[in-house]
């Protein structure tokens, strides 16, 4: 006669052999039953941490202009598109919604116009860039769309040299702040402390170094916005623990022959940076 698994794993049962299997053949079934439920189970779990908010409603609005460095946007993006209740939009400095070109090319699509955007966003967040950011904070109207949308904000965020666009819109005047190391000192032209940091929060002004910085930057503001439990939830979620091959990224880890020369190849941007205008 032969016997199937099952009528010969229940036979075996009866004598105690395969007890240990059993229970792990049960606990397993009970794991991958309802995957569903399990996810909804986990979700509960996290709504119970203290200091953890899991739902919110922030309106943040990341600019987008001609000549913008993707990654600027796309890390602090991943955070703050990653807050449930969040709506992230991307608002182009342009008449219309053709996609914007990243310095490098990668373009994005943006949802919005400026004349589209919500009149009391949470977050307003500018990108950095090099001569693409210069002509921006040369550009009257969104200057004034910063100044007016920063009155009402929660907060005001750059990150690399988009610090030079909200200090050529007034609003660093007597603030702490960072930007890309090329561009720091900079910001005293437009009234401001420059502060060596990856990220710097003046009052509602929050500033980020580099580029990567951005990055540093997004885990800051979720964790302003919704709590460090939420921040470390969705750092985990992004695997967030950089490790870079071999020491460098700022003028001081980088051998002097690399550094010194890249330096003086941005002196161009430094000099016109330094002739941009400020507004009252």
């Amino acid at each position: 006669m032969t016997l199937d698994r099952r009528t010969l794993i229940g036979s075996l049962a009866t004598m105690g052999a395969l007890s240990p299997f059993l229970a792990l053949e049960s606990a397993m079934a009970q794991v991958t039953a309802d995957p569903a439920a399990k996810a909804a189970d986990a979700h509960m779990k996290l709504m119970s941490v203290p200091g953890l908010v899991m739902h919110g409603n922030e309106q943040v609005v990341m600019l987008l202009y001609p000549g913008f460095t993707a990654l600027d946007l796309v890390g602090p993006h991943y955070f703050f598109a990653s807050m449930m209740g969040a709506r992230v939009h991307l608002v182009s400095t342009g008449a219309d919604l053709a996609p914007v070109p990243s310095d490098l090319g990668l373009a994005i699509q943006p949802t919005m116009t400026l004349a589209q955007a919500p009149r009391d966003p949470t977050v307003v967040f500018v990108p950095g860039g090099t001569t693409g950011t210069l002509d921006a904070a040369e550009d009257p109207a969104l200057r004034r769309y910063l100044r007016d949308a920063s009155a009402r904000a929660q907060t005001v965020v750059s990150v690399c040299t988009g610090a030079l666009v909200l200090g050529a819109a007034g609003l660093l005047r007597g603030r702490r702040a960072t930007s890309h190391w090329v561009a720091r000192d900079t910001l005293a032209h437009f009234g401001a402390t420059p502060v060596d940091a990856r990220v710097v929060t003046d009052g509602k002004i929050v500033t980020g170094a580099g580029v990567s910085a951005g990055l540093d930057l997004g885990v800051a503001m979720v964790a302003q916005l919704r709590g460090r439990p939420y921040a470390e939830a969705i750092m985990l979620q992004a695997e967030y623990h950089p490790e870079p091959p071999f020491p460098g990224g700022t003028p001081t880890t980088t051998p002097a022959p690399i550094a010194g020369p890249m330096r003086d190849m941005f002196a161009p941007f430094v000099d016109r940076a330094l002739r941009l205008p400020v507004d009252p």
